[in-house]
């Protein structure tokens, strides 16, 4: 039977955390409340099973995070541009991070044309990417294996929208910019697999700079 967590229960839980933190270390949330230097902007999907900071092992205070539907990077989102312009221009984090998953809810929607009003919209791009890379999709025969190269070709087009936005473009020009990664987590396994990206490519269109270095 699930384990049900009633509203209460998150408070209640939030209380024995806190006791058992302190129990540790009694100057732990003093620190903490100093401010903020995270090395990692992670931009991520909003499914409720990738709490990174747990598949990372990374405390509180070094990733700074986003995330949406399909981890999707839309140049006129001023969400996710106010968050990368601050992780960017701020923060001055290390890293950008762009992680989808494997059996993702948004993922197989958009493929199989399942999804409705604003998510279909929010998704679109995703069908696009599938039916540009038609070809490859249909030779894998196994239908969650097409989903899973689906997910993986959708973060690597994520973080080419990425490099498209007035955000990058003036970091690439100042030549103090973070470096770029591509991740998806697999679930079922609790892995997160690192994704090659074609930056020599990336570097012919103008969209990274020659310098650049993964």
């Amino acid at each position: 039977m699930e384990n049900k967590t009633t509203y209460e229960q998150l408070l209640i839980n939030n209380k024995d955390w806190v006791t058992e933190k302190l129990a540790e270390d009694p100057s732990y949330f003093g620190r903490l409340s100093v401010g903020q230097n995270p090395p990692f902007l992670y931009i991520g999907c909003s499914d409720s099973r990738l709490p990174i900071d747990l598949f990372t092992g990374a405390d509180p205070g070094k990733i700074f995070i986003h995330r949406n539907v399909a981890n999707q990077v839309f140049l006129n989102d001023m969400n996710l541009l106010s968050v990368l312009e601050y992780a960017v221009k701020v923060l001055k984090v290390e890293h950008v991070i762009i992680c989808g998953h494997y059996k993702c809810g948004g993922v197989e929607a958009a493929y199989s044309g399942t999804t409705m009003n604003i998510v279909e919209n929010w998704t679109m791009n995703i069908r696009d990417i599938a039916m540009e890379y038609k070809k490859e999709l249909d030779a894998i025969e196994d239908y969650q294996e097409r989903l899973n190269r689906l997910s993986e070709l959708n973060v690597i087009r994520q973080l080419r929208q990425l490099c498209k936005t007035s955000v990058m473009h003036a970091a690439f020009n100042e030549g103090a910019y973070p470096k770029l990664h591509g991740w998806v987590l697999d679930i079922a396994h609790g892995l997160i697999n690192e994704l090659p990206l074609p930056i020599d490519e990336w570097k012919e269109y103008g969209l990274l700079p020659a310098g650049y270095q993964s």
